[in-house]
């Protein structure tokens, strides 16, 4: 099958994923010679006006791009990648992973204090438990409440007084050129990113396979291996993007793969590690989530309490 001149990509409307997607197509311009088309979608998590965690999380923003894709109206979609479902569905490629901008949270204030200078009973935005956890986890005395809208929507927030600060994706800052707002960004020894968090998703068909293989020019084997453990963590758990992990991995040859899971208010957490070759990423990630589901994780995430670890025999 014949890969036509003008692709079509598939992107959220919102200016953050628009920036972000116009990267992509940039990329697979230089790289492959085709050009690419913006065709922006409204999906269910851009229209509705509950909270993330109400609707579920996973895949209320991939659905409507995956829909596209099946039904031939886009022939590629670009997604953030912490927001897709670990499943991969049938049909649809993950035909590649770009190179990974920074995956750490950046905090935004009115006046540029940091998280330990906030007053106490300081409100914080944030739609992610996993970032209300763990902002609760390092100040027992701040207030975290949820918020929705795009980025802009959020900082005026701040800027109006309605929040004394708002907690995003640093990747996602810089990629609306924002990035100076911050006061703080978050070393993953402070704040555990959300798994895939900086990354970003490029889809396609699976029957496109000429496509795919055009698409794989603009992939970074290391971002992929890094994700690839970090979503295996969020699947062993049986967690959607909404609860309350974090997981971060790094590393070329040798890769470092740390997750926690936290109590939503904050009370405690528990944390796992594994490292080993970044050719078993699968495994380690695996290996972490059974190593938390052994200390307690799954009474964090509103898990049964029969589901424990697979034990040893894990592959």
């Amino acid at each position: 099958m014949s890969v036509p001149a003008m692709l079509r990509l598939g992107t959220r409307k919102s200016p953050m994923a628009m920036a972000q997607s116009g990267l992509v197509a940039e990329a697979i311009t230089v790289r492959t010679g085709h050009r690419v088309e913006l065709v922006g979608v409204t999906t269910h998590g851009d229209v509705s006006q509950a909270h993330l965690a109400q609707m579920g999380g996973t895949g209320v923003f991939a659905g409507a791009l995956r829909e596209r894709l099946l039904d031939g109206e886009v022939d590629l979609a670009v997604h953030s990648l912490k927001d897709l479902p670990t499943a991969q569905p049938e049909g649809i490629v993950l035909a590649a992973v770009p190179r990974r901008d920074d995956p750490r949270d950046a905090l935004v204030t009115r006046e540029g204090a940091k998280l330990a200078d906030l007053p106490a009973g300081a409100v914080i935005g944030t739609g992610s438990p996993r970032r209300a956890a763990q902002l609760m986890l390092a100040r027992k005395d701040i207030h975290c409440v949820p918020i929705r809208g795009n980025a802009d929507t959020r900082l005026g927030k701040v800027g109006t007084g309605e929040l004394d600060a708002v907690v995003l994706a640093a990747a996602g800052l810089a990629r609306i050129g924002r990035l100076e707002a911050a006061s703080q960004v978050f070393e993953p020894d402070d704040m555990l990113p959300a798994p895939g968090q900086g990354a970003l998703a490029v889809e396609c068909r699976s029957a496109d396979t000429v496509l795919a293989g055009l698409l794989a020019s603009v992939d970074d084997p290391a971002s992929r291996c890094a994700i690839t453990a970090e979503r295996a963590v969020l699947a062993a758990l049986q967690a959607g993007c909404s609860a309350p992990v974090g997981a971060y991995a790094a590393g070329t040859g040798l890769l470092q793969v740390r997750a926690v899971v936290a109590a939503v208010d904050g009370g405690s957490a528990v944390r796992a590690s594994a490292s080993g070759p970044a050719a078993e990423a699968g495994r380690l990630g695996r290996d972490v989530a059974d190593d938390l589901l052994r200390r307690g994780a799954a009474r964090y995430m509103g898990m049964p309490s029969e589901l424990t670890s697979n034990g040893d025999d894990a592959s």
